[in-house]
C-alpha cells in the first residue's frame, strides 16, 4: 500500500522530474496525461485488445473446461499440462519463443500477434475459474434435463451457463486486466503499429521521468478498481 500512496502523492508534484516529497501540488500532470495523444491512442488500443482477449479467453476456457471436466479421453492429462504450462514459464522465456515463432509468420507488431500472445497467458486463468465453477455444478441437474428430452446445447444454455456465470465473469475480468497491463510480451512482439499502453509507458520513460507517469499509474490503478465491480454488477442485480 505504501508504494501506491507514494505514487499518488508524486502525481500531484509540479516539478518536471520524479521526486519525493513534492514541492507543491497541482493537477497539471493529470491534465497533461489526458491531453497526451500517444497515451490516449495506446489506451484505446489496449482497451480493444483487452476486450477481444477477455472474450476469446472465456470462450476458449468454456470449451477446454467442458472437455476436461465432462469427458474422459486419451491425452486429457497432456492438455491439462499444456493449459497450465504458462504458469510455470517466465514471461520473458515465452516472449522470446513467441518472437521467434511470430517473425516468419509476419505476426510481429500486429494486432493478431499481440492478441494470440495475450491469449496464451490468459486462457489458463479462465480455464481455472470456469473449471472450478463447473465442478461445483451437480451433474444430476444436467442429466435430469437430458432425460426429459432437452438437447445438449439447451441444457448448457439454460442450466449450465447460468450456474457457472460467476466463473465466467471472474475469468473475463482477470483476462482483461492481465491483457491490459501486460508489458513483457508486448515489448518483445510489438513496436509502433500495435503499441499498447504498457509499451508506450516504457518508451516514454526512456526519454522522460516526470510526474505524468505517476499520474497515469494512479489512473490505471483506479481503472483496475472500477472495472471488476462494474463487470460484476449484472450478476449482483440478477441475484
Amino acid at each position: 500500500m505504501a508504494p501506491i500512496i507514494v505514487v499518488l502523492i508524486i502525481s500531484f508534484d509540479t516539478r518536471q522530474y520524479l521526486s519525493f516529497p513534492p514541492e507543491s501540488f497541482s493537477f497539471g500532470s493529470y491534465i497533461k496525461v489526458l491531453n497526451n495523444a500517444e497515451f490516449i491512442v495506446a489506451s484505446w488500443r489496449s482497451l480493444v485488445i483487452g476486450v477481444i482477449v477477455g472474450t476469446s479467453a472465456v470462450i476458449s476456457g468454456i470449451l477446454l473446461s467442458l472437455a476436461l471436466t465432462r469427458f474422459r479421453f486419451r491425452g486429457r492429462q497432456l492438455i491439462t499440462f499444456l493449459v497450465a504450462a504458462p504458469f510455470l514459464v517466465s514471461h520473458i522465456v515465452l516472449a522470446v519463443g513467441l518472437m521467434l515463432v511470430f517473425a516468419p509468420l509476419g505476426l510481429l507488431d500486429s494486432y493478431g500477434g499481440i492478441i494470440l500472445a495475450h491469449l496464451g497467458i490468459t486462457i489458463p486463468y479462465t480455464v481455472r475459474t470456469i473449471t472450478m465453477s463447473l465442478l461445483a455444478v451437480d451433474p444430476r441437474l444436467e442429466e435430469a434435463a437430458l432425460i426429459h428430452g432437452a438437447r445438449p446445447f439447451t441444457v448448457f444454455r439454460r442450466i449450465t451457463l447460468p450456474l457457472i456465470r460467476p466463473g465466467l465473469i471472474a475469468g473475463a475480468v482477470i483476462a482483461f486486466l492481465i491483457s491490459f497491463d501486460e508489458a513483457t510480451l508486448s515489448l518483445f512482439i510489438v513496436s509502433t503499429h500495435a503499441s499498447t499502453l504498457p509499451t508506450q509507458i516504457y518508451h516514454y520513460l526512456e526519454y522522460f521521468t516526470d510526474p505524468q507517469i505517476a499520474a497515469l499509474s494512479v489512473l490505471l490503478i483506479l481503472m483496475s478498481g472500477i472495472v471488476a465491480p462494474l463487470c460484476c454488477m449484472p450478476y449482483w442485480f440478477h441475484e
